[in-house]
């Protein structure tokens, strides 16, 4: 049996093409790992926001229930230890527009 010699430009040709072939995949194996990457990076965000979007809720609720009328009076009563205010403390306003 009888081999076939290669010539340079043969063997430079075939090991070019290699080459090519190997950046190639490593190309698109680099690709689908970052693409996996920003998936769970994406759902890992997506998660964090679902989780702020709940601690502002619950912040509201208590912001609420801190500015309801009943509370203010009864911290201005019990902690800053004030009085409810005298008639000739109250001023009205007159907001009409009207000349």
């Amino acid at each position: 049996m009888v081999r076939k010699k290669y010539n340079k430009k043969e063997i430079a040709i075939g090991i070019s093409c290699i080459i090519t072939v190997i950046l190639i995949l490593s190309f698109y194996i680099w690709h689908q790992t970052e693409s996996i990457n920003l998936g769970y990076r994406t759902g890992e965000l997506e998660e964090e926001v679902l989780n702020l979007k709940k601690e502002v809720e619950k912040l509201e609720t208590i912001k609420s229930s801190l500015l309801s009328l009943d509370k203010v009076e009864k911290i201005a009563k019990d902690e800053l230890k004030m009085d409810p205010a005298k008639d000739e403390q109250i001023i009205y306003e007159n907001f009409n527009n009207n000349p």
